[in-house]
């Protein structure tokens, strides 16, 4: 019996990689995540076919722009390993690697992006468990619950 489907907010800049890049190549490393929370829920949380929103972050208008679905359990971030990466990480090594990452695979593009502006706007539905509206908050990756994801696809 498989476990219950889990859903999450996975944030990225559209100039580094966008809903668009995610579309064309169809499934993708979640690479460069240096953040130990946010690589925990990945290593910890996520579950091959849990739901994600796509949310470009650090844009004009930042919002939830898509779609997607963790493609594979975690492994290692081979990025981590790379001296020549942005991600590179000297003390980490193959046999006790720090940073892990899932596969992601591309679902739809939202027929409009849900900003955050409208997601403030609805704190009040989303409830104070809704880290994304959380001021200081700085994740690129977030559980959210059953109830926020059929909530926010609703305002599509």
């Amino acid at each position: 019996m498989s476990a219950r489907r889990r859903y999450w907010l996975m944030k990225s800049e559209p100039d580094a990689f966008s809903i668009d890049d995610l579309e064309r190549v169809r499934t993708e490393p979640w690479n460069g995540v240096r953040n130990y929370q946010a690589r925990n829920f990945m290593r910890d949380g996520m579950q091959v076919g849990d739901g994600i929103l796509f949310y470009h972050s650090n844009t004009d208008v930042p919002g939830i722009v898509g779609t997607a679905t963790v493609a594979s359990k975690a492994y290692p971030d081979d990025t981590q390993f790379n001296p020549k990466s942005d991600y590179y990480d000297p003390k980490s090594s193959r046999e006790e690697p720090r940073w892990i990452l899932v596969d992601v695979a591309f679902d739809r593009k939202l027929k409009r992006t849900i900003t955050l502006d409208e997601l403030k706007q609805h704190a009040d539905k989303l409830g104070e468990d809704f880290a994304m509206i959380r001021r200081g908050n700085r994740l690129s990756v977030l559980p959210i619950t059953a109830a926020q994801w059929k909530y926010l696809l609703s305002l599509e």
